[in-house]
């Protein structure tokens, strides 16, 4: 995308998946003056190895921790599901709570992540929200007589979304510079204490260089059914079987086809 687009919805399965995967791009479009919304969709109350720590007290850490990274990145809004982690289902509830944020928000672009990936090192959530988003996106928001009870009792108007970008394709071929705000991501990443198994700063930077190779990747598909709307997917860092490369300017990569 050579645009930066005007209103950004973020769909992030966990706390840190967004940070992790997008926020370099998310950052540099805040900067340019795009208005931002984070969708956070379940507590994270799973995502650790600690033995000593219940779910609901992990939950609470986790929330607070994706808080704080959505201010380090000057995103304007966050809105937490509160879905236990781990049990996203393709469900009409989820559906319409996903659908309620489009239609409330009226996105350019939606980012969330990729469904499809053959690498089966992917989380069941990651699988399940890039779906039931996707689906969101397109019927769904777009025509009113789905999820009927948002347009008739919320007066929520029906949105056609011109470009969905989904993270952790294996298939990217367009990027993105963020030398300018690759220094937000950090922070935002940082943010995520419960996840850095005790790296300091500079470890974590080195942490991110590594996995991401300083790219956040992105593959797009034109839509044949909504005018101009590009089926896109997005993947940040380096995961294994991906198409990135590391260069030597500070970028994120998207691809895409039309």
């Amino acid at each position: 995308m050579e645009e930066t687009p005007n209103k950004v919805l973020v769909i992030t399965p966990h706390p840190d998946d967004a940070d992790f995967w997008c926020s370099g791009t998310v950052a540099k479009w805040l900067e340019d003056g795009a208005t931002v919304r984070y969708v956070l969709c379940t507590d994270g109350g799973k995502g650790t190895t600690d033995p000593n720590i219940s779910s609901a007290e992990l939950s609470k850490i986790r929330e607070q921790e994706q808080a704080d990274a959505v201010e380090a990145l000057g995103v304007q809004e966050l809105v937490l599901l509160h879905h236990p982690d781990g049990s996203l289902e393709d469900s009409d509830e989820f559906r319409r709570e996903l659908v309620r944020q489009i239609r409330q928000v009226q996105p350019d672009v939606v980012l969330c992540p990729e469904p499809y990936r053959k690498n089966l090192a992917w989380h069941r959530d990651h699988r399940i929200a890039g779906q039931v988003a996707l689906d969101a996106v397109f019927p769904c928001a777009r025509d009113h007589l789905h999820f009927v009870e948002l347009w008739r009792d919320e007066g929520l108007e029906p949105h056609k979304t011109p470009t969905i970008l989904f993270w952790g394709t294996e298939n990217a071929d367009t990027k993105i510079d963020i030398s300018g705000s690759l220094e937000i991501k950090f922070k935002a990443v940082a943010a995520h204490k419960s996840q850095m198994e005790g790296r300091n700063p500079k470890e974590i930077e080195n942490y991110v260089r590594q996995r991401a190779k300083v790219e956040e990747i992105i593959q797009a598909e034109a839509s044949r059914v909504v005018a101009h709307c590009a089926y896109s997917s997005c993947c940040p860092w380096a995961v294994i079987g991906t198409d990135c490369r590391l260069d030597s300017v500070d970028r994120e990569c998207w691809s895409s086809t039309e």
